[in-house]
């Protein structure tokens, strides 16, 4: 029995939407995190098997990288301008989540670097937010 999962999640300040398929592209789960560090974290530790995980760049993506990536066994912040098939029919959160999972599962994604570990990582923070800085 092949254990791959493929993830796709559409990240937002407040909340995460998840999509999970298994090998096949059956959806097996969908959920909404906060965008949290120890909610996110229990999550991904209830997932069993191999763990590829995708979301597009953006503004918590180096943070939600560093956070992910000693978790999984393949990671891809990919850039949404490259991803055609999510710009074609209808929009939402849960289909944008399941696109970008199938999409990484049919190895469809252009990749962005994201070799350097974040600042935000060294600080700590429990939400993306907590590191920003004011002016």
């Amino acid at each position: 029995m092949n254990s791959e999962k493929y993830i796709g999640l559409d990240v937002h300040q407040a909340t995460i939407v998840v999509a999970v398929t298994d090998s096949t592209g059956k959806l097996i789960m969908e959920s909404m995190l906060e965008t949290e560090a120890a909610t996110i974290l229990q999550f991904f530790a209830g997932l069993r098997g191999t763990l590829a995980v995708t979301f597009e760049e953006g503004t918590w993506s180096a943070w939600l990288y560093d956070l992910l990536n000693p978790h999984v066994e393949k990671l891809v912040v990919c850039n949404p301008r490259k991803n055609a098939l999510l710009k074609d029919g209808n929009k939402s959160d849960r289909i944008d989540a399941r696109e970008l999972a199938e999409l990484l599962r049919g190895n469809h994604l252009k990749s962005v670097y994201h070799g350097e570990r974040g600042w935000m990582l060294r600080n700590k923070p429990a939400h993306p937010a907590e590191g920003k800085k004011c002016s």
